[in-house]
């Protein structure tokens, strides 16, 4: 009888002993834990939440780096019939205050019944804890009392997940998965990768684990797989690239997915002397998706790390959302990833993509997963046809129950059965194209234009932070005509000549990229930019601070009290050089 819930997974998992996580430090020592000690931990936790009076149903927030007490706590809240609400630890100093404020807001906003915290984390939660006041507290696994596990009978329609959506144009939304979405995602998964007597399918990751990318695409599928997963910890990642291709090539395993910015940081962070015995032909699918993909950078990956086995075809552009649990499309495997060139102006004027020699060169994301479904529509919900710009709405069997308990927001994106996306893009030949966000068009004298080609005209400029730039448009008050600015984070170790340079250095970028020609550019110390849990830039959000003039550097340094908390924590994600985790790290 197939599984129903990540309960049943959970309790047929660990049929073979050297199946389970594999948990790889920044020194490469690797500490390995399977699946049948994972569930004992795990039963052992849920005795002790439901001693503590946690119910079925409670929202339990849990606030762990990567390690193996998230994964303790995780399987421990869904034995006891409870409701995980995985939220990300504090990132770094300088925003502190921002970030209790927001985790604050997110546990009042799920109604959590109590937090589960790693201990070092645990000490600096005293704030978001008062604001939301959890009845049964802030806890570590080691306060919780001793109790003895009954663990909860559970459905495939019961709740297993509440998920932050991103925000990159809002504020976050808490999603909500059932079981049955989660399995029909990593079921869908799980049979791109079909075992064989020549290769078994093993993975790496150093996605965070509160985000649908690691959990959800990399940590649940492997329960069903029996096998071994490894994992790195986000920050270990930022801080060394090179990590990341090393555990690859040492356990051969053979799919591991990542953000662009993540392969961007490899091609210009990671010297020769790293890749020392480095051999990548175990790769069989690097994945590639959670914000733009630009055609550039899968250029220089493959052309960078071809000399280490890379193969062709390797690369792998997807498409998906927390909404859908995490995939709706994928390239054919093993397939080189496909790239179109349309005639911009068509583009912006008319939302038509006609093939152009110089045209903007956009990535294809690929084809419906089996099971789900694609349609574009106008603005009124009516389908478009191939090759016309619209929404993208898709259907499919892990589409979310909903927001948690907002069923007006629910309503304004599932209609029948269909999931409004947001997104923008077009379809051709069969595949997607996306070309921004519904939300985050560049609109210039009635024409839309995608912030993303913008951003990425200036990436490469001396003093500028890659992956830190932000394109908008707006009507001034007194204006005759929209103004397109442009707001990029310097380099902290920028010199004074390409300080100066840079304003008209994005100027001409911009011009020659697009044929747009900014109004305004407005450079930023490192850190100013607003973005969400993940990292991703919020537009948006940066335009209305620009425009009440509040787009300020982080505030000065954490009182001394809380950086020695900090420092004895030993949280890598305090480490001034990690300034976010979706993106680039400053040299």
């Amino acid at each position: 009888m197939p599984a129903e819930t990540i309960n049943d997974l959970l309790a047929r998992a660990g049929r073979d002993p050297r199946a389970g996580l594999r948990f790889v430090d920044r020194d490469e020592r690797a500490f390995h834990l399977g699946w049948a000690e994972i569930r004992e931990r795990a039963l052992a936790a849920c005795g002790q939440l439901q001693a503590l009076g946690a119910a079925p149903g409670d929202r339990v927030a849990l606030i762990f780096p990567t390690g193996p007490d998230f994964f303790t706590a995780f399987f421990g809240t869904l034995l006891a019939g409870a409701i995980p609400v995985p939220l990300y630890p504090p990132l770094r100093l300088g925003r502190l205050g921002e970030y209790l404020r927001r985790t604050g807001r997110m546990l009042a906003r799920v109604g959590a019944a109590v937090v589960l915290a790693d201990r070092r984390v645990a000490r600096l939660l005293g704030e978001s804890v008062a604001e939301a006041r959890p009845p049964l507290g802030c806890r570590t696994l080691d306060e919780l009392p001793a109790g003895r596990a009954h663990p909860a009978a559970v459905t495939p329609a019961d709740l297993a997940l509440v998920q932050f959506s991103s925000g990159t144009t809002v504020d976050p939304k808490p999603v909500a998965l059932s079981h049955r979405a989660i399995l029909a995602q990593a079921t869908a998964l799980n049979n791109l990768w079909p075992d064989s007597a020549e290769r078994k399918h093993t993975g790496v990751s150093w996605l965070p684990l509160y985000h649908d990318m690691g959990l959800i695409g990399c940590a649940l599928p492997v329960l069903a797989r029996d096998t071994t997963l490894t994992l790195l910890a986000p920050e270990h990642f930022v801080a060394r690239p090179a990590l990341w291709l090393r555990t690859l090539s040492r356990y051969r395993a053979t799919l591991s997915p990542a953000p662009n910015f993540a392969y961007a940081l490899c091609v210009s962070r990671i010297a020769e002397s790293d890749l020392a015995g480095v051999d990548l032909s175990s790769w069989f699918t690097a994945m590639n998706g959670a914000e733009a993909i630009a055609p550039s950078v899968l250029r220089a990956f493959e052309e960078r790390f071809s000399p280490y086995g890379l193969k062709r075809g390797v690369l792998t552009p997807v498409y998906g959302l927390s909404e859908a649990a995490l995939a709706i499309t994928f390239s054919d495997l093993g397939r080189p990833y496909r790239t179109g060139r349309f005639d911009r102006e068509r583009l912006a004027r008319q939302g038509v993509a006609v093939p152009a020699e110089t045209g903007r060169e956009i990535v294809a994301v690929g084809r419906p997963l089996p099971g789900f479904a694609l349609r574009i529509a106008d603005p009124f919900g009516r389908p478009l046809p191939e090759g016309q710009v619209g929404r993208v709405w898709a259907s499919g069997p892990s589409l979310m129950d909903g927001y948690l308990d907002d069923p007006q927001a629910t309503g304004r994106v599932l209609q029948n059965g269909w999931l409004d996306t947001g997104d923008l893009g077009f379809l051709d030949s069969g595949e997607l194209f996306l070309t921004g966000r519904a939300k985050d068009v560049v609109i210039l004298r009635g024409r839309n234009h995608s912030p993303e080609e913008i951003e990425r005209a200036v990436e490469t400029l001396p003093g500028l932070r890659p992956g830190s730039a932000v394109a908008a448009s707006w009507l001034p008050e007194e204006g005759q005509g929209e103004v397109l600015g442009l707001f990029a984070e310097r380099r902290r170790e920028a010199s004074a000549g390409e300080l100066a340079a840079l304003p008209e250095a994005c100027r001409t970028a911009v011009l020659g990229a697009t044929g747009l020609a900014l109004d305004e550019v407005v450079l930023l110390a490192p850190g100013t930019l607003p973005r969400t849990s993940s990292g991703k830039l919020r537009r948006g959000e940066t335009l209305r601070l620009h425009l009440a003039g509040a787009l300020l550097p982080p505030p000065p340094a954490t009182p001394l009290r809380l950086v020695r908390a900090v420092a004895r924590s030993q949280l890598a994600y305090a480490r001034s050089r990690i300034e976010r985790l979706w993106g680039r790290a400053d040299g």
